[in-house]
Order: C-alpha cells, then structure tokens, then sequence
C-alpha cells in the first residue's frame, strides 16, 4: 500500500468531521487501518476526535471494531480526547460508544484531564451539557479507598471523613457519624 499524502489525510478528516462514510472506507480501503490511526491535524486530533465531536455514530460504528483500543485516549495538543470533544459538544451518543467500547479504557477515559485541568465531566458541566454530565456521573467508578470491607465493623463512637473532588478540583469535606449520638 501507498502512503498518503497530506492532502488524502486532509481529505479523511474532513469526511469524518462531516459524516461522509464512504469517503472514510475509501481512504481505509486505499492506505489500510494504520494509515489512519495515524492521521492527526496540526492540533493533535484524531479521526475519532472528528467524529466525536460532530456526533457522527455511523462512523463510530466502523471504527471502532478496526482501531486499536489506545486511540481512544489519544490527546490532543491542547490534552483533550475524543471524548472531551464529544462532551464540549453535547454528543451523547459518540460519548457513550467512547465509554462503552470493550476494547477501550472504558470509564477510565471520563478521568482524563486536558491542559485545562478538565475531565470530560468538566467540560460538560463547563458547556451546561447537564445530561451527558449526569450519565457521566452515572457510570463512573467512585473510589473505594479507604471505604472498610463488608465484613468490618466501624469502631464505635467512631466518624469517617470523607473528602469529595469535583471537576473543577473543589473539595468539599463531610464528616459521617459512625455511631448514634449520646441521648440528651
């Protein structure tokens, strides 16, 4: 296979950017999948982070089986993947095939932070995109450092502290009562 040149990898980008599928097989077709993987404009960006960013889930579903899982979280040079994209964007369903891929990182992509200190969750929420935040929020894996086994019982009279982070780097501390408090 030949390789292609900037004007065929220009080419690509703007078919993925406006949807155009048949244009996107050609161009596999001619220069083969890694061709294509290795396509970036002069940000960074990716096929996926043209795709994602316009919503285009036809061509989603042609890529995805024939990518390797890694471009997924490929950034771009402002630190931003596909998915940040598809979230500035309020492109659920590009957002969901991001997360749900099984191939990919999976929900690890939604911690992914760009040069701007931002999750994909953050940029949502920075964009008032308030239903991909709250899917966001929704299929995240929360952590459970800290957080006692089942089968281990807090000492009485004892309060956990528990710290949480949003997406803006806030902390907001609580403090939950292991124990009832004494009568009065």
């Amino acid at each position: 296979m030949s390789a292609p040149t900037t004007d065929d990898k220009d080419d690509v980008l703007l078919a993925c950017r406006y949807g155009e599928l048949d244009e996107l097989k050609q161009f596999v077709d001619r220069y083969g999948v890694p061709a294509l993987v290795d396509v970036r404009d002069d940000n960074g960006n990716t096929v996926l982070h043209m795709v994602c960013a316009n919503g285009h889930t036809a061509l989603l579903d042609f890529l995805l089986p024939i990518v390797p899982g890694s471009l997924l979280s490929v950034q771009n040079t402002a630190g931003s993947t596909a998915l940040h994209w598809a979230a500035l964007n309020a492109q659920l369903g590009a957002a969901r095939a991001l997360v749900d891929f099984p191939d990919g990182p999976g929900i690890d992509l939604i911690d992914i932070k760009n040069n701007a200190g931002r999750s994909p969750l953050g940029e949502a929420e920075v964009a008032g995109w308030e239903e991909g935040a709250r899917w966001m929020v929704e299929v995240m894996r929360l952590d459970d450092a800290g957080k006692p086994d089942e089968d281990e019982a807090l000492p009485s009279g004892q309060d956990i502290e528990v710290e949480i982070q949003d997406a803006d780097g806030q902390i907001a501390k609580m403090s939950l009562g292991a124990s009832k408090p004494p009568p009065s």
